[in-house]
């Protein structure tokens, strides 16, 4: 792997690095968008992930947004616009250099601006896949209906907002005002059902954060989408089996093979 410069159009540098692919590439692009608190490896599965694309002949880009990781900008500045931004850069860096179709795998929050994409990545984009995705923003963060959620943005924490401009995520993670502002207006929801993009939606059936009915549902009403449970698996696919498992299906699914999906 080796690692790349990245800006995005507003001028934030972004980490990011290229696992280029086995032979000549023919299999296309992928572009790896993580969850918010982390970064480009995903606690290690993009990594593999990467790895095992590369080895199908993929080039592979993955990328820490803004806030994230050592890319540049503030826990607090970071906003799903910006991560918007963010995802564009990394997309247009890879298709601009290597031939062969365009797929983006997104974890949980990275859905939310994948989703928002979209209609702007439009036909280029060839195929999504998506884990345990962030989709319903008002019933995970606005209003939360899960623990997780209940934990860090309940009316406490909410409050804190307007006294101090951030809540802490996790006890680690700053949420700026702006950012908990545009959970009550972005709806990528709507954006991905609207979708036709052939998609395969991973979800853990005991994820305590993002809701596995949500996504359940959305795959069920959208065109050409495949879902694989993750069975007894909390958010982030929380063992290593499991872990595999997803990263398993993800890399048969985007070369083809539908058997393992």
């Amino acid at each position: 792997m080796q690692q790349v410069e990245l800006t995005s159009i507003d001028g934030m540098r972004l980490d990011a690095v290229w696992h280029p692919a086995r032979a000549h590439g023919h299999r296309g692009v992928v572009v790896q968008a993580h969850g918010i608190n982390a970064n480009m490896t995903e606690g290690g599965m993009f990594v593999r992930l990467a790895d095992q694309l590369a080895e199908a002949d993929f080039n592979v880009l993955r990328f820490s947004f803004r806030g994230h990781g050592d890319s540049h900008g503030t826990q607090r500045g970071m906003t799903i616009a910006g991560e918007m931004l963010d995802l564009q850069a990394a997309v247009e860096y890879m298709v601009d250099r290597f031939p062969g179709p365009l797929a983006i795998v997104a974890s949980s929050f990275g859905a939310v601006s994948t989703s928002l994409s979209l209609p702007w990545l439009g036909d280029r984009l060839d195929r999504l896949a998506l884990w345990n995705p962030a989709l319903d923003l008002q019933r995970t963060f606005v209003n939360p209906e899960l623990p997780w959620g209940k934990e860090n943005f309940n009316v406490e924490q909410q409050k804190l907002l307007a006294t101090q401009g951030f809540l802490m995520l996790d006890g680690e993670f700053e949420v700026g005002r702006v950012l908990f502002e545009e959970f009550h207006h972005y709806e990528p929801l709507k954006y991905l059902t609207a979708s036709t993009v052939p998609a395969l939606v991973v979800h853990g059936d005991q994820d305590t954060a993002i809701s596995y009915e949500i996504a359940q549902h959305a795959a069920a009403g959208k065109p050409n989408t495949e879902f694989h449970t993750i069975r007894g698996s909390d958010h982030g696919f929380d063992t290593r089996e499991r872990e595999d498992e997803a990263v398993a299906v993800t890399v048969g699914w985007l070369i083809n093979d539908r058997r393992s999906a």
